[in-house]
């Protein structure tokens, strides 16, 4: 089991693609609509995704800045997008007679990028169902043997691969899903895999879903967003985060050491909407210049009731990130005249702004630090970074109050906060 690899990767592509892309309504249409297994495969007769690129994909990814992406072996309506020994109701067999998980995996291979399978452990359409087995005993015992079967065929068949992501654990914990046999039988088959933790177990890697808080107390972790507010293609979602959007979680995911893993939904014919193109292109050409603030980073915490072992603060013109005795400023807002900065427990050697060159500045005795922001308000709509080298691993100490007390005190809030800090 190889970690480092995932703590140092910071960007990943997630790929919700399946039966639920061909009618374009998310992912848990079958469940909110109860569609019943008979309509679905007669959706599943006239799923023809022919425009599905792969190669356009990972090149996406790589364009990006992500280092892996996960793909959607089989998501909760149980349409496996890969070839099955076990089920006719697969990607082979059905409609668009292709292998797309194999697909994907070539693809990504030969670029560089690791990969992970998205695995849906509960779906609607195999019977006995979750909902049987949960009523059944002997209903239960075949719906177990039948999902780990799945598993070990997908296993078996795409190996080697990075991670093995669990999805849709309901309705059982790690005793219900037997996951440490679960486990166990797919590190048999591939011993260095990663697993997440959505099947009862903690997993390798902590997945906080649509939000960006690092676990406490911290260990590798990785967030999943949508770039929109659907996983699966919705056709009626234009709720589109901007690029600058996504680029302060990327730096959310950097303070806290995590990682972003970012979210399309290709439509039913398989193509990318083209917003999604637009903004993680974006996003990766700004990372090109400015990648550096977000790779190998150290922990930028800050706890608002107290000081212990948190080195961050917040500030109004953008994020921090630290590295070693590297500071960085990501300047969502950059001030129109002068950057001034207090509370540094370090000096200023030198300032730079990423992808140009260095910067004047002053730091008086006390430490406050003014930065002429001359040529900041013309740089469009994408935020500037400036690099701050200094003589230690530099920390910020600010309170609520205009001046550090002298006497114990709370740092912004007296009582449990009401912000999610």
């Amino acid at each position: 089991m190889e970690m480092s690899w995932f703590e140092e990767a910071r960007y990943g592509l997630f790929i919700h693609f399946g039966l639920y892309s061909r009618m374009g309504r998310g992912e848990w249409a079958m469940n909110k609509e109860e569609i019943s297994p008979v309509e679905l495969e007669r959706i599943a007769a006239d799923f023809s995704p022919d425009a599905f690129d792969a190669e356009a994909i990972a090149d996406l990814a790589v364009a990006g800045g992500m280092k892996y992406l996960v793909f959607t072996t089989m998501h909760h309506e149980g349409f496996r997008m890969y070839h099955s020994e076990l089920s006719d109701f697969c990607s082979t067999k059905r409609g668009p007679r292709r292998d797309f998980t194999e697909e994907i995996l070539a693809a990504a291979r030969e670029r560089g990028l690791k990969v992970g399978l998205y695995h849906s452990l509960n779906n609607w359409y195999d019977q006995p169902d979750a909902v049987a087995a949960l009523e059944d005993k002997a209903a239960y015992e075949e719906f177990i043997e039948n999902t780990f079967a799945r598993i070990r065929e997908l296993a078996t068949r795409y190996n080697p691969v990075d991670i093995f992501w669990y999805d849709g654990w309901w309705p059982f914990d790690a005793a219900g899903w037997q996951a440490e046999r679960m486990n166990a039988m797919i590190r048999e088959i591939q011993p260095h895999i990663l697993f997440n933790g959505r099947n009862g177990l903690p997993g390798d890697f902590a997945t906080p879903e649509q939000h960006l808080k690092a676990p406490q107390p911290w260990r590798p972790w990785e967030a999943c967003v949508t770039l929109n507010d659907n996983w699966g293609f919705h056709a009626g979602d234009h709720n589109w985060k901007s690029p600058v959007e996504v680029i302060r979680m990327l730096v959310q995911a950097a303070q806290g050491r995590g990682n972003l893993l970012l979210n399309i939904g290709p439509r039913g014919d398989g193509s990318i909407p083209e917003m999604s193109l637009e903004i993680l292109r974006t996003v990766g050409s700004w990372l090109e210049t400015n990648g550096v603030c977000l790779r190998g980073t150290d922990l930028w915490t800050l706890d608002p009731c107290k000081r212990g072992g948190h080195a961050g603060d917040w500030c109004h013109h953008g994020l921090f990130t630290r590295k070693k005795n590297t500071l960085y400023l990501i300047l969502t807002s950059p001030p129109e005249d002068t950057l001034t900065l207090t509370g540094l427990n370090a000096r200023i050697l030198e300032v730079r702004r990423l992808g140009g060159g260095a910067v004047d500045f002053t730091q008086d005795r006390e430490g406050k630090l003014r930065v002429p922001m001359v040529g900041f308000q013309s740089t469009g709509t994408l935020p500037p970074v400036l690099e701050f080298t200094c003589d230690r691993p530099p920390e910020i100490y600010k309170t609520g109050g205009l001046r550090i007390p002298k006497v114990s005190h709370p740092r912004y809030d007296p009582l449990p906060s009401d912000l999610p800090w």
